[in-house]
């Protein structure tokens, strides 16, 4: 596309989504100084109509950008939003005092809300992708031991194990260390077939403490398999009403239904990810974008975190926020803070 053609498509996008009003030729010509006469943009516009970017509503001479206009601008973003000063202070400072993996979704699903002012929606980590961090083996007594689970999404899991007998100390440490040599690293759901090889590590008199201990760290790595997903700032979408030519309550509808929010950020990578109106693939969403990406490691994400709103979105700000977010969730649970 001609530059000039898509700095016009920049700025119809750009007035629309500030204003919520078509935007016309002398509009473009008088606020976004492109060193061309309302008559040449009128002649632009009329291109940009003619391939689908965009569309006039009823009789008004202003054009809005249509979903195709929309994808074409993402697509040329060359470079996303910077953030304002109390926009990165927020996000710089919202895990600050976070002392658990809820608290960190929690944290992270309402500021992503409070500073796009869209729906924001994040998945907990994935047990299919977690892996183990440490594993820790804790005499409270002689005979009772305090079994303790770390996952690299910071996930805690305890168990308290009571024995007939009295535990050896240097016995606790050496399987300490061997549980944490097996599956340091290790995905959690792969934790109960390597495990199953220390037993015959250990003599006959400790192989019932030992299968005790592999036992309990199994069923600690199969606890809540179930996907979750939280939403924040539902309320945001009334603020946008005008923008949804149907009831609203379908979209709400959707964004009730947990398998609905986890198909949508089911397929999120290390780079931010916008779907527009009709690509959406929830038939109730298709008046709404969404702009994802994976958080935690880059070669494995482990969870998902974005916004939903209307497609007259602020996408360069709503990209920005969405990428700061997750870059910093995803530095919080690499670092085990």
């Amino acid at each position: 596309m001609e530059s000039r053609r898509l700095e016009i498509l920049r700025a119809i996008v750009d007035e629309y989504v500030a204003t919520q009003e078509p935007v016309g030729s002398k509009s473009i010509a008088d606020r976004h100084a492109l060193g061309i006469s309302p008559a040449t943009i009128r002649n632009e516009m009329a291109l940009l109509e003619e391939a689908g970017l965009i569309t006039h509503p009823h009789t008004s001479a202003g054009r809005i950008p249509t979903d195709l206009g929309y994808r074409v601008f993402v697509d040329k973003l060359a470079a996303v939003k910077p953030l304002s000063t109390p926009e990165r202070r927020a996000i710089e400072s919202f895990l600050e005092g976070a002392h658990d993996l809820d608290d960190v979704v929690m944290r992270t699903v309402k500021l992503l809300a409070d500073v796009t002012k869209q729906v924001a929606v994040v998945q907990y980590p994935s047990l299919v992708r977690s892996r183990v961090r440490h594993l820790e083996l804790l005499l409270l007594t002689p005979s009772r031991l305090m079994v303790i689970l770390v996952t690299d999404a910071g996930r805690v899991e305890q168990r308290v194990l009571e024995f007939a007998a009295d535990l050896d100390e240097n016995f606790v440490s050496t399987l300490r260390s061997q549980l944490n040599q097996e599956v340091l690293g290790q995905r959690l759901l792969d934790c109960s077939h390597i495990l199953s090889g220390v037993v015959a590590l250990h003599t006959t008199a400790d192989q019932d403490v030992v299968t005790a201990v592999i036992s309990t760290l199994t069923e600690m790595t199969f606890e809540k398999p179930e996907e979750r997903v939280v939403l924040a700032g539902t309320a945001n979408l009334a603020r946008f009403r005008e923008d949804f030519s149907e009831h609203i309550h379908p979209i709400l509808e959707a964004l009730e239904e947990q398998v609905v929010l986890l198909r949508l950020l089911g397929d999120v990578g290390e780079t931010v990810q916008v779907r527009i109106g009709q690509e959406q693939s929830e038939e109730n969403l298709r008046q709404t974008s969404l702009v994802t990406v994976g958080y935690g490691s880059h070669s494995s994400p482990l969870g998902a975190l974005g916004v939903i709103g209307p497609t007259r979105m602020d996408y360069a700000g709503s990209m920005a926020a969405v990428a700061a977010v997750a870059r910093y969730v995803g530095r919080y649970m690499n670092e085990g803070s």
